[in-house]
């Protein structure tokens, strides 16, 4: 391997200049070249920006991903330069953990059909889930990225050029200082006999560093305003972002959008099903009914004697009070005679008669009257 000692030499000569300048600025023994107000403000802007991205950019990741473990796993299949297996969301795993029960249970049974329905619903907000991700990763996340990896390292690097140009530029104010010092001593040091040529070793070491101070100058200003472009581009670097947040902002109402409006028709879905989870009131009320001896149910007689009973909805009086309006939330459709057929969003008068099981109550429309079930409803009053 080549050395060039001279170089070697050299840079370690400016390094341990440059410490000397900064351990003195520190202990204020030494004096510092101050960057304008207006540089300042850009230095102070640039550094506000980068910090606030940076949190926006890691909650935003978290928001999307909130699995620290699947976070770290894209970020090494990124640095890899691979790309990510595909993989079922939690939504789209629900659905089909959902389907598969009810091909299990039976998709012809009231539970099995409504998994079928409640599965595929799972399944297509899963698959607007994935949608939405990969939309906020590239017009949201992947700008913000860019800055923090591609901007603001240049920035960063720059910064740090300019800061060893100024440390080299106060090192050689200061070696000036000294040479001007020490050519005043000289100067008065010396008989008023000698020569006026005497004093010229001293000239000599002050026309050095005056040489090498109007070069670090040079390069200091040549450097800052390197710099002053690069801080002044963060105004486009804050337009760039309002427009990626306000796709953001686009993508996220889409989603919600689109999940509002699958729920919906899985609601209307399950709404035209009500029989799958209202139950039979008369097997309720048989399979709840008990005897002296405990659990057994009742006999054959006595449960046909309360079935024939529940189906003289007409011979029911309302109560002079505790009647109530109800808003119906759902359509129904009557089982039998004895039930009241509903319609969404219209009202009707509610009461419960004793002995009723407290799943259903009686409702009543003008000169129609039936049992309603109670999850069909909403009690006004």
């Amino acid at each position: 391997m080549d050395f060039n000692v001279k170089k070697l030499a050299s840079d370690a000569g400016v390094f341990f200049t440059r410490a000397v300048q900064f351990t003195g600025e520190k202990f204020g023994q030494v004096e510092k070249t101050e960057l304008d107000a207006h540089f300042e403000n850009l230095l102070s802007r640039a550094d506000s920006t980068k910090n606030w991205t940076e949190k926006i950019f890691r909650q935003t990741e978290v928001l999307l991903q909130p699995n620290p473990s699947a976070r770290i796993e894209e970020f090494l299949y990124e640095k890899l330069d691979r790309t990510v297996p595909s993989r079922p969301n939690n939504g789209e795993l629900l659905g089909h953990y959902m389907q598969d029960a009810a091909k299990d249970f039976g998709p012809g049974t009231p539970y099995g059909s409504t998994l079928i329905k409640v599965g595929d619903c799972e399944r297509r907000l899963g698959g607007a889930q994935r949608e939405f991700l990969q939309t906020s990763a590239i017009s949201f996340l992947a700008p913000l990225r860019n800055f923090l990896e591609g901007d603001w390292r240049t920035i960063s690097k720059e910064r740090r050029l300019l800061e060893n140009r100024r440390l080299d530029l106060d090192s050689s104010k200061a070696r000036l200082k000294k040479a001007k010092l020490a050519e005043s001593k000289a100067a008065v040091s010396l008989p008023s006999t000698t020569s006026p040529c005497a004093p010229s070793a001293a000239s000599c070491n002050q026309a050095p560093a005056a040489h090498e101070l109007r070069v670090a100058q040079t390069e200091f200003d040549r450097q800052a305003e390197v710099t002053r472009l690069l801080l002044e581009g963060i105004s486009s670097t804050h337009v760039n972002h309002l427009r990626c947040l306000h796709e953001f902002v686009e993508a996220q109402t889409a989603y919600y959008k689109q999940c509002y409006l699958h729920m919906q028709d899985l609601q209307k879905e399950l709404g035209r099903f009500p029989n799958a989870f209202a139950g039979n009131p008369g097997l309720s009320m048989a399979s709840s009914g008990s005897s002296p001896q405990g659990n057994a149910t009742l006999p054959q007689d006595a449960a046909s004697a309360v079935e024939t009973d529940t189906l003289k909805i007409e011979e029911v009086q309302a109560p002079a009070t505790g009647t109530r309006k109800a808003k119906v939330l759902y359509d129904y459709d009557a089982a039998d005679t004895s039930e009241l057929s509903l319609l969404a969003d219209e009202l009707i008068t509610v009461y419960t008669v004793p002995g009723m099981d407290s799943d259903w109550l009686v409702g009543e429309r003008g000169n129609q009257k039936g049992r309603v079930p109670v999850t069909y409803l909403e009690l006004l009053s």
